[in-house]
């Protein structure tokens, strides 16, 4: 059963990074990770209030929020300060790249994560799973190594362009820790709980920044409030809708005793198909062929490991 939800929070994934792309075409990182995680927040504070004001309805079910005690606040705000230190990187990069350069990029994160897996936690895998970890691994490398075309090949000449990579980089590897510290966190912690807390912090620490940042350019007088509208708020809503279903099945699978972090990360990361796709058919980027073998690349890595588990 881990399987399978480790392969919906992957289609949620991809929505998630199309809906992101699309609503930073025309905003600021800062306004749209604010907005789609207060948005995050309002939806998991239902049933976080049912649970507190009616507790005999929401015992039982899926969605039954449980306290959680001083230490469990503790590791989850570490958990929100780590996600969300990963999620500001990831955003920055996401705004000035093409997306099926960031998606590939990013989909290597199962590697540093299958590392921390072997070393920290001791995971065993079988040879279905290591060949699907390998192939889809190897599928992304072979695709970012030749992705370096003119446009991109000279960063070091265009400092502006290197800071992306650098924050795509950093995003990576401390989504990487991220995802082995959720392995720790939900062996011992209900999921529903940690998720709706850690999401809770978040709305928190970027309100504050939210805040800051519009106090300083209010002092700038090229300032202006930018439009919103439906158009514009749609994606992302999308946005937080995606993450709340992609995170909750993620976090689900991991209880499973039998759950391996590295094959869930492989699997959850494989949503970068979905990315390839539309940066191919709607956004026009180039080195089609080279994408579309990665994406076949990665397929098959994700057939192994769905027969391996």
């Amino acid at each position: 059963m881990w399987v399978v939800l480790a392969f919906v929070s992957a289609l949620c994934l991809g929505g998630y990074d199309i809906s992101k792309k699309i609503a930073l075409r025309d905003r600021r990182v800062v306004d749209v990770l604010t907005l789609s995680i207060l948005i995050s927040s309002a939806i998991l504070c239902l049933p976080l209030l049912l649970s507190r004001c009616c507790p005999e309805m929401m015992t039982g079910t899926p969605f039954f929020v449980p306290r959680l005690d001083a230490q469990a606040h503790l590791l989850t705000f570490v958990k929100s300060c780590i996600v969300l230190s990963s999620w500001v990187f990831a955003y920055i990069s996401l705004k000035h790249l093409p997306l099926s350069v960031v998606s590939p990029m990013q989909a290597t994160r199962p590697m540093w994560t299958l590392v921390g897996a072997l070393l920290i936690f001791g995971e065993r895998l079988n040879g279905f799973q290591w060949v699907g970890i390998l192939l889809a691994l190897g599928s992304i490398m072979i695709f970012s190594l030749k992705n370096r075309t003119p446009k991109h090949a000279n960063t070091t000449d265009n400092p502006s362009q290197t800071k992306y990579y650098i924050a795509l980089v950093l995003a990576i590897l401390i989504g990487a820790c991220a995802g082995l510290y959720d392995k720790f966190m939900m062996r011992r912690y209900d999921h529903n709980a940690v998720q709706v807390y850690y999401t809770l912090y978040q709305a928190v620490m970027m309100a504050v920044v939210w805040i800051a940042d519009r106090t300083s350019r209010q002092k700038n007088t090229e300032y202006r409030i930018q439009n919103t509208d439906r158009f514009t708020f749609l994606p992302i809503a999308l946005i937080s809708v995606f993450l709340v279903i992609s995170d909750n099945v993620y976090m689900l699978a991991l209880r499973d005793p039998d759950s391996l972090i590295a094959v869930v990360s492989t699997i959850r990361r494989g949503g970068a198909v979905i990315g390839f796709g539309y940066g191919l058919l709607f956004l026009h980027e180039e080195n089609p062929k080279k994408k579309i073998a990665c994406m076949v690349g990665i397929l098959a890595g994700l057939v192994c490991l769905a027969i391996g588990s």
